[in-house]
């Protein structure tokens, strides 16, 4: 453990309604990277306040290591309209002294190198205002970094290049990291512990979101009465986990037994055939069929010669940076564009709805009570074989009772997401395009959303920067690069590496590392040693396993009254516990030099067997290792096919 950052004791927090903090006492310590996750309400970002100290508690106190320099981003915009970006982000600092700065360099890379240095932040958009704003925050020197809501307004390389730095940025043990997000990848990547806020209290967990599942799902099955539902839902989670993409935890060897046993009964997320059976029947075999089209704006070319044959019960995610043509895209298959070139024809049966980030919808219905929003709609609504009102249904997406009597206008944004969720579903569409739905939702709406599209048949598109979510509810990728539709196999990590090698290619070098200040990783000699000594670990472990279990039946079927054996056994029993123990913080240890070393950036090539060019750490083509993350394994693989090591 390392050295104390920072501490809160006894804290108590409460607003007019209710108590969001209660009693709570927790600490943060020299290399903690720490995820906070929660419904919407129950007191994230007045927790993350609490600590940085720009919220006082009415009871309870903060403490700080002296001299403890820390950095916030809240989801607040404190810019000033009339500054430069340049000035926002470098201040009154010459050229000559943080041009020369590696660090500095990588984050205006990373972040604002798309935005024009000398532009006022009032001539920004929201989103540019928000990168501006966290590049300003990282060129700081901190020793703790809390962060709320960082990703929001990034796109999938930009968070894929947050994660690199906020994992490079400190060395191992140095430094502390708090960070509010519903981007559960971003979670697992960056974080190796997670906080619950719920019910006024904090509840720890070991690893990123992955272990956060895990752990959530025992928690849940020892209160299955009171839980049963959210039990359901978090298994169904842990299967996705388990079949679909890679899962990250902590300590993954020494979960598999535990993990497989939660989900031996879950059946898979998705009936692919059956789904696409029903799709068929409501929709028919023609969907939307786009042929050779192209879309120009003010001269400007948009989309070029894209051809995509939509069918039924297709699940497909759009990827593309910030002004690919992403919402082009999706207004020519809506219809609300016309293309300039090429042909677009939709099937007879066709019915679109539309998730999109203005709540266009909700807009024409401001003024009116959410029960009669709700009185107006079906009378019911199949989910898992179960028909559901609309109250039901709200409520199954989170919505407390007493606000059915609130008017829309007065909702919040998460609830008015949510509302605007049960409408579009109630509408009964047979095509539904999510334009990041992720906005304003909390990781426990995600996944409820999640478990309503599994068992929805229809054709589905989604365009959104959490890659968690779109390899979640997807089964295949496309990607907007320089204005065309590409099929990505292997998902984000291949349009990440199209995209470094398409940036490569504009500039004339080489694809660029994930970070500046990323480390160069072992030799293939130092790998094989490496290999071989966490082998070594694992059959001595085994070993020892089996001894603990041979002693314990000994101790089990000794005679109670000898004192003397039963203490030489308990003592032989405590070695081997304080040896297991060694010996899995050394295997971890291995793990984690074992993970940068397979993506090592000295050689651009995975270590492994198979020696295929890799893309920057973190974005690797599938066939390669894992990655870099603090909190993916390595070793046996429990999760399904093994990848190449």
């Amino acid at each position: 453990m390392g050295a104390h950052l920072l501490g809160a004791e006894g804290l108590h927090l409460e607003y007019p309604t209710r108590a969001v903090l209660d009693r709570v006492t927790l600490g943060v310590n020299e290399g903690d990277r720490i995820g906070v996750v929660g419904r919407n309400g129950d007191g994230k970002s007045s927790l993350l306040g609490v600590l940085a100290g720009t919220i006082a508690p009415q009871d309870g106190r903060v403490t700080r290591r002296n001299g403890l320099r820390v950095g916030l981003l809240s989801q607040a915009d404190t810019l000033d309209p009339a500054e430069s970006v340049e000035h926002a982000v470098i201040g009154d600092r010459p050229e000559y002294e943080w041009a020369g700065q590696a660090r500095i360099r990588d984050i205006i890379a990373g972040l604002v190198a798309d935005i024009d240095w000398h532009a006022t932040m009032g001539s920004l958009s929201g989103g540019q205002r928000r990168r501006v704003g966290l590049a300003a925050l990282l060129v700081g020197e901190w020793d703790l970094l809390i962060l709320d809501e960082p990703t929001n307004h990034l796109d999938v390389e930009a968070i894929t290049w947050l994660a690199g730095h906020l994992t490079h940025r400190w060395p191992q043990n140095a430094g502390g990291l708090l960070v509010v997000t519903h981007d559960r990848w971003f979670l697992d990547e960056v974080c190796t512990a997670t906080w619950e806020v719920h019910d006024g209290v904090v509840e720890p967990f070991e690893g990123g979101y992955a272990a956060y599942v895990l752990a959530r799902v025992e928690r849940d099955r020892i209160a299955a009465a009171a839980e049963a539902r959210r039990q359901n839902l978090m298994r169904k989670e842990l299967a996705w986990l388990r079949r679909g993409a890679p899962a990250r935890t902590s300590k993954p060897r020494f979960r598999v037994e535990a993990a497989n046993e939660l989900i031996a009964d879950v059946p898979p997320v998705r009936n692919p055939l059956e789904l696409q059976r029903l799709a068929v029947a409501r929709l028919g075999r023609d969907v939307v069929d786009l042929e050779d089209v192209g879309v120009s704006f003010d001269g400007r070319e948009v989309l070029r010669e894209i051809t995509w044959h939509i069918g039924p019960g297709e699940r497909t995610g759009v990827l593309g940076a910030n002004g690919a043509g992403k919402s082009t895209l999706l207004g020519l298959i809506a219809g609300t564009v016309e293309p300039t070139s090429g042909h677009v024809r939709r099937g007879g049966t066709v019915r679109v709805g539309i998730l999109d980030q203005q709540f266009s919808r909700l807009a024409e219905i401001g003024s009116d009570r959410v029960r009669e929003v709700l009185a107006r709609t079906r009378t019911s609504f199949r989910v898992d074989g179960r028909d559901l009102t609309p109250a039901q249904l709200l409520e199954r997406l989170g919505f407390a009772h007493e606000h059915l009597s609130a008017r829309v206008e007065e909702l919040s944004g998460g609830q008015r997401r949510r509302l605007q969720i049960l409408l579009l579903l109630l509408d009964e569409p047979n095509v539904i395009i999510l334009d990041e739905p992720t906005n304003d939702v909390d990781a426990d709406m995600l996944a409820v959303l999640e478990d309503l599209l599994d068992s929805w048949p229809g054709t589905l598109i989604v365009v959104s920067h959490d890659r968690y979510l779109v390899e979640r509810v997807t089964d295949q990728q496309y990607a907007l690069l320089g204005g065309r539709l590409r099929h990505v196999p292997g998902g984000v990590d291949e349009y990440l590496r199209l995209r470094a090698e398409e940036r490569a290619a504009a500039a004339g070098g080489e694809a660029p590392p994930a970070t500046a200040a990323a480390p160069d990783g072992p030799s293939g000699a130092e790998v094989r040693a490496m290999q071989k000594q966490s082998r070594a670990i694992e059959r001595r472990m085994d070993k020892l396993a089996a001894a603990r279990q041979e002693l314990q039946e000994e101790m089990a079927a000794a005679d109670p009254s000898d004192y003397e054996t039963l203490a030489q056994q308990a003592a032989r029993l405590q070695a081997m516990d304080a040896e297991t123990a060694e010996l899995e913080e050394r295997w971890l240890a291995l793990a984690e030099r074992l993970d940068r070393g397979a993506l090592a950036p000295s050689t651009g090539r995975c270590q492994g067997p198979c020696g295929e060019p890799r893309g920057r750490p973190g974005t690797v083509p599938i066939g390669t290792p894992w990655g870099t993350g603090r909190n993916r394994p390595t070793g046996p693989w429990p999760w399904g096919p093994a990848p190449c090591r």
